[in-house]
């Protein structure tokens, strides 16, 4: 049996049969050239000698079309479109009588498809071993990938053949154990590919919800990539109860790069904002007690001593501060006058409450309560003082991936936010998850995250979730979700390096998901002139740094230097104060994964655009036209470029300042250094 459905376009072409032993199977074609080639799907089972692989008929197929156009809460653009033709196969498995419905959407940019099980009599509580849905890639592509990993997305990206991913693997990964139960050709989602004939193909996943985290799984003779789940403390991979299904998984494919980035699917496949009133959801700027920490310049911790009994208010009393603790009273006012002078909405203070000695280097069990401060982090002054100046102070709760006790605390911890006029949170997951067996990938950990999310929704509490498992889109039905880490993020600059053309291929693999918080703006780019003792440096040139505000797209940006530094280039942190937060239009304008991204954003509710490009290591050179403004209207462009002999090595903080006035006719020659970039705002007259 064989089924068709095309996208509303005409462009790409599903096709649906079962093969000879009732297995199904699709297959992609995009403008007559393959996509994905036939691919098998179904689920293991465990306990079960049939399991949901073969053996199907079709019982029935159901075929409608969706066209709607709602609006974001916040976002890249005002309004989105979700127009898809939908095919609904209705499998029966025959000598068992259970039922599976895989339900494919077909967009002009893509396609999403998910199993479905419906309420039965023969199915219905069952444990998934393993998902075995394929994607089989048409010929030995172009990856930009990250090895398989349970725990973290915290790796550079490898640019290489599919074929040379087992080559390649020893040298991309770390020793985390949970990284070491892949094969050698184990990667990650959001997984961006291309053909040798112009075809872009990302694979990920949408609407991540009661299910574990895809990565893939190449056989690199076939280049046939599977699904591989997080396994739980058991090795089983999912557990449901029917009526239930599957997040979708998602493939966009297009001949220009730049729709790739564009594509709004993985959105258009979560379902709509849970939300009546989101009047309290606000995007944020911000600055905060933290690059202090990570540089070695300050500590998270009060004291280098451990008190010699259980952790608590008073016995702080007994030890001896170390002197450089930095989410100190004093120096979190300083933050807050810096954040109110130059109109940040936010100062993030990261090391306000007890423990940091403890569990931090001392005892990876240490367990936090999120609510009791150092004595010298004066909560009630810090509150006040920030209030007066019209600015809010984002609290931070590093739960020390220790899950249920921060469960116990979250009510606690919601409530004492709310009463000292705290409305959102950086969460932290750092380590392995207790209790231990779990992985942050698996679906005890997904619930988790969004349990996280919605009880924080209860206290209008917005959020920002570190070490958490890759976004799929969720924002949209939970938009509190302000922002994720969930990469490998400015921090390694201090930390061990990130590769210049990492923010290449930032916006065709983790991004797809969902906003970043990435954490740019680095102005002094030789740490050592921080910490003697560090001797890392940013790979990046300080435009390339400006342009991250747009091309890295976040409703949630810091300024994550420290303001010292920003005070030595005052005419280049203007270009930070004035950038927007919150879009109406977004129009990719140059785009090559690893190369080079050039995105221009209207900033919400005006007629002010900001443009960002970034460059990999052979620099690019732009010829921008201005098409996209709106005509017969004058702007005022402040450029922010590389100086020529800018390098992101030997010479990052090289850079030149002009302006000019700007229209729609206008067409600009720009050239971004290795490792570097340029910024534009453009102000209408």
């Amino acid at each position: 049996m064989t089924k068709q459905l095309i996208s509303p376009d005409g462009n790409l072409k599903l096709n649906f049969e079962l093969l000879d032993n009732g297995t199904p199977s699709y297959s992609l074609i995009y403008r007559g050239k393959i996509a994905i080639k036939p691919s098998k799907m179904g689920l293991e089972l465990v306990n079960d000698s049939k399991s949901l692989l073969n053996d199907f008929i079709v019982m029935d197929s159901i075929e409608s079309s969706y066209n709607e156009t709602w609006k974001p809460v916040w976002g890249e653009v005002k309004e989105i479109r979700n127009n898809y033709n939908e095919l609904k196969i209705v499998l029966n498995q025959k000598g068992l009588e259970r039922t599976l419905i895989i339900c494919f959407r077909l967009f002009n940019d893509g396609l999403g498809f998910r199993y479905e099980f419906p309420t039965q009599k023969n199915l219905v509580y069952f444990v998934i071993k393993e998902e075995r849905t394929q994607f089989a890639m048409a010929n030995d592509m172009i990856a930009f990938w990250l090895p398989g990993d349970y725990d973290t997305q915290e790796y550079d990206y490898t640019e290489s053949r599919l074929s040379e991913i087992r080559n390649l693997f020893d040298g991309a990964v770390t020793d985390n154990p949970s990284q070491k139960q892949f094969s050698k050709t184990g990667v990650q989602t959001p997984l961006m590919l291309k053909s040798d004939d112009g075809i872009y193909i990302n694979l990920h996943e949408a609407a991540l919800l009661d299910y574990s985290a895809m990565s893939l799984d190449l056989d690199d003779k076939t280049f046939i990539l599977e699904t591989h789940l997080t396994p739980d403390a058991l090795g089983n991979k999912g557990y449901m109860q029917a009526p239930c299904h599957t997040p979708w998984r998602t493939i966009i494919v297009s001949d220009d790069a730049r729709n790739i980035l564009s594509s709004k699917l993985i959105l258009n496949l979560n379902e709509p904002c849970n939300y009546q009133d989101t009047s309290w959801i606000k995007p944020i700027k911000y600055i905060g007690v933290w690059w202090d920490m990570i540089i070695g310049k300050g500590t998270w911790a009060y004291t280098d001593e451990l008190p010699s009994v259980k952790l608590g208010i008073t016995d702080y009393k007994a030890v001896k501060p170390n002197g450089k603790h930095a989410a100190n009273t004093a120096n979190v006012k300083k933050y807050i006058d810096f954040a109110a002078k130059h109109g940040f909405d936010q100062v993030l203070v990261e090391g306000w409450n007890i423990g940091w000695e403890d569990w931090y280097g001392k005892s990876k069990d240490y367990v936090f309560d999120f609510v009791t401060p150092y004595p010298d982090f004066d909560l009630e002054e810090i509150r006040d003082y920030a209030k007066s100046k019209g600015v809010r102070i984002q609290m931070h709760h590093e739960t020390s991936a220790s899950i249920r006790n921060y469960e116990r605390h979250m009510d606690a911890a919601y409530s004492f936010m709310s009463e000292n006029n705290y409305n959102s949170v950086k969460s932290g997951y750092v380590g392995k998850i207790i209790p231990r067996g779990e992985y942050h990938y698996g679906q005890w950990m997904v619930n988790h995250f969004n349990y996280a999310v919605r009880k924080a929704a209860d206290y209008k509490i917005m959020v920002n979730a570190h070490e958490a498992v890759h976004p799929t889109g969720l924002h949209r039905t939970f938009p509190n979700l302000l922002a994720q880490e969930s990469v490998r993020a400015s921090e390694y600059h201090a930390l061990g390096g990130i590769k210049a053309n990492h923010s290449t291929v930032l916006p065709f693999t983790r991004i797809m998901g969902g906003p970043l918080d990435y954490t740019p703006g680095l102005f002094e780019t030789d740490i050592s002139k921080y910490n003697p003792n560090n001797n890392s440096h940013v790979n990046s040139t300080i435009c390339n740094q400006l342009a991250l505000y747009i091309t890295v797209y976040s409703p949630l940006q810091m300024a994550a230097d420290i303001p010292e530094t920003y005070e030595k280039y005052m005419d280049l942190f203007q270009f930070i104060k004035d950038v927007a937060v919150d879009w109406d239009d977004t129009k990719i304008l140059e785009a090559e994964p690893g190369r080079y991204v050039t995105i221009a954003r209207k900033a919400k509710g005006t007629d002010n655009w900001f443009i960002g490009c970034v460059a990999g290591e052979d620099g690019h050179e732009s010829t921008l036209n201005f098409d996209f403004l709106e005509k017969n209207k004058n702007f005022k462009a402040t450029i922010y470029c590389d100086a020529k002999d800018a390098h992101y090595k030997n010479n990052p903080q090289a850079y030149e300042i002009t302006r000019q006035g700007i229209t729609a006719d206008t067409e600009l020659k720009l050239k971004a250094a290795s490792g570097g970039g340029y910024a534009i705002s453009l102000f209408a007259e």
